[in-house]
């Protein structure tokens, strides 16, 4: 039986990338190799390198003085590499939850950080906004989705000082404007790829602001130069990548999956909204269009684990919120179709039927 899969990550891909991937594992190419066994300095290879790279330039409208670069591990790794590569003085930071507060600790190893606004104060359930920014700053530092809590930016910052943002769950999920970041870099295992490679779009005058002597494999200038092959680059999570944005660019692009990601984070929205027995966590302009996340109503409480149970029962999985939050968490990335939605806010109207009191 076919699983409605909600999971935040790793997480949903469409079913013909993972079917292309399943025959490339088999015979890569008509070479006779599987993928998993080929070698990276192939033309082969070569060719998934390159056509990644033209895909990523044209659903995101990339101009040429951004490089794209892929690198083994996730977002985490960059949250040290970013400061040790551009934190000079002082670096600025957003703080809208727990991966806000992760690349914060990180950056803090390598100069003085200024938290310039935050939404601690109300458990991360709004974004920031209205703040100003100090011109002196290295970079301003954002997260533009955040997986735990289910808030996002729905805006591109403009910002006097250079932005780079953390875009690991909402990547192609919208339009933005890709003249308004020096940095976009995220993990891939949302909208991208299975987990074990991290993208980064990077402005090229960036580079020029590197100071420090670092370590070959730190500096983002290795990367660019050796076109993400300085080492083995992650092979199968890079082919599966360029294959999710040839499926993403068959269906009309970023301007289709964003009108897709509004239709579905609609169903779920209004139906939290209408049935008594949940609530919404967050302010309403800053719900996340991948991440929804709700709990049971005042009153109900007691009721979670059966309603948790009873979407097991209807082939739903990973709706069961994080650890830190609780509650519900339905995550709606690009390639989880509607009926997924569907069928999950059916489940809600059922069991408020079995609880009405």
């Amino acid at each position: 039986m076919k699983k409605h899969n909600f999971n935040a990550g790793p997480s949903i891909l469409a079913d013909e990338v993972i079917d292309n991937a399943v025959k490339a594992i088999l015979d890569f190419n008509g070479s006779g190799l599987s993928l998993l066994s080929i070698s990276h300095r192939t033309k082969d290879f070569d060719a998934v390198m390159a056509e990644a790279d033209s895909l990523f330039r044209e659903l995101l409208h990339i101009p040429d003085n951004y490089k794209i670069i892929y690198m083994g591990g996730g977002a985490s790794t960059f949250f040290y590499n970013i400061p040790a590569n551009f934190l000079n003085k002082k670096a600025g930071y957003v703080n809208t939850g727990v991966w806000s507060k992760k690349a914060i600790k990180e950056a803090k190893h390598f100069g003085e950080v200024e938290v310039i606004a935050t939404s601690e104060d109300k458990d991360f359930t709004y974004i920031p906004k209205g703040f100003e920014i100090p011109a002196d700053l290295d970079y301003l530092h954002v997260t533009s989705n955040n997986t735990i809590y289910g808030t996002e930016y729905h805006e591109d910052i403009d910002s006097p000082v250079p932005v780079i943002a953390d875009m690991s769950s909402n990547i192609l999920s919208r339009p933005i404007d890709v003249t308004k970041y020096a940095m976009i870099y995220g993990g891939a295992q949302k909208n991208l790829a299975p987990a074990g490679v991290a993208f980064a779009i990077i402005r090229e005058d960036l580079l020029d602001k590197i100071e420090r002597d670092l370590p070959t494999m730190m500096s983002f200038r290795t990367h660019v130069e050796k076109d993400s092959m300085f080492n083995t680059p992650p092979v199968f999570p890079i082919f599966v990548l360029k294959e999710s944005l040839r499926w993403l660019k068959s269906i009309g692009g970023v301007p289709e999956i964003y009108r897709r990601n509004q239709e579905k984070a609609a169903l779920l929205y209004d139906e939290i909204d209408r049935n008594p027995l949940f609530r919404g966590t967050v302010a309403k302009e800053d719900r996340s269009l991948m991440n929804i996340c709700f709990v049971m109503a005042d009153g109900y409480e007691d009721l979670a684990p059966e309603f948790l149970e009873y979407t097991k029962q209807h082939d739903i999985v990973g709706v069961k919120g994080h650890r830190l939050v609780g509650g519900f968490r339905a995550s709606c990335y690009n390639a989880l179709p509607k009926e997924s939605v569907e069928v999950l806010v059916k489940c809600m109207q059922d069991f408020e039927q079995l609880h009405k009191k």
